[in-house]
């Protein structure tokens, strides 16, 4: 790879190249999306990622240099589930057209940096979650993680009478099975978490989040994706690093990150087309993203 020190430095963010990884630093600036500036900077072995490209930017003038981690690499990642804007992909550097070839250089750099497995899935979390403690509102209640447990505490101005009856719960690491984050920018947008049954498989769950003593939901000014995604994404962690290394997780994809299942993708794009249809994404955003999906399958 690129010699030690090398800096690549773009919109929001710039990439510094080590002989084995790349630390992305964020910008703590008033234009700087919301997530970036909670994240701060995150280090990514070259061993976490799949691929690399070099393209268009959605604005005039720019061009995109995008890393696409391995499944199951980076749990912010996983957490997420293609649910992101583009705008707010931390594996997304935006430069200025002119500085092309140089970017070219680098994408050149790091898809020779590429593990022999980075068509693979990753068997576990190479790139670290956000740290713990952490916390956020829901509209119904709050959401607290201290690295071991997950708490809910009901709020009486929106938690369902079901869950005042269940009243306020604890979820240690060591019972869940996984996690599951819908964005706040899309309708029915929630944190649930599944539980392990006795036998070590996720427990089935259904019915709405305003019902379930395990999820919470999101709705305007609640549970903001800057704020729920990286408690979400240090859950996630937590759980891999509790769990056996055979053990099934929430969705019925093993430990090392999802695989492509096609009713999954079909819910992804039309959680795409949602974001499409409220003006979230361009059409471009839009046509992109759902071609990466359509190619999981």
């Amino acid at each position: 790879m690129s010699r030690m020190g090398d800096v690549l430095a773009g919109h929001h963010s710039r990439w510094e190249f080590d002989t084995d990884s790349v630390l992305i630093r964020f910008e703590r600036g008033i234009r700087t999306p919301k997530l970036f500036q909670v994240l701060g900077e995150r280090r990514v072995p070259y061993e976490a990622l799949r691929s690399v490209t070099l393209e268009p930017g959605g604005r005039k003038g720019t061009v995109v240099l995008h890393a696409v981690p391995r499944p199951g690499a980076d749990p912010l990642v996983d957490a997420a589930a293609g649910q992101l804007r583009q705008a707010a992909d931390p594996y997304r550097l935006a430069l200025p057209a002119e500085r092309e070839t140089l970017a070219d250089y680098y994408a050149t750099e790091l898809r020779s940096a590429l593990a022999p497995q980075a068509g693979e899935d990753c068997a576990s979390y190479l790139v670290p979650a956000p740290a713990a403690p952490l916390q956020f509102k829901a509209y119904d209640g709050k959401v607290s993680f201290d690295g071991k447990v997950v708490s809910f505490r009901w709020f009486w101005t929106g938690a369902s009478s079901a869950k005042w009856k269940a009243g306020d719960q604890s979820f240690p690491v060591s019972e869940l099975a996984g996690v599951e984050w819908r964005s706040p920018e899309i309708a029915g947008g929630h944190l649930r978490l599944h539980r392990r049954g006795p036998d070590g498989a996720p427990e089935q769950t259904g019915g709405p989040a305003d019902q379930d003593p395990a999820a919470v939901v999101f709705g305007l000014g609640y549970g903001l994706v800057h704020e729920s995604l990286p408690l979400a994404a240090s859950v996630l962690e937590a759980v891999q690093a509790a769990e056996p290394v055979d053990a099934p997780v929430a969705d019925g994809r093993d430990r090392r990150g999802p695989r492509a299942d096609p009713a999954d993708i079909a819910e992804r794009i039309r959680h795409l087309g949602e974001l499409h249809k409220a003006g979230l994404v361009t059409d471009e955003e839009f046509t992109a993203k759902k071609t990466e999906l359509l190619a999981e399958l």
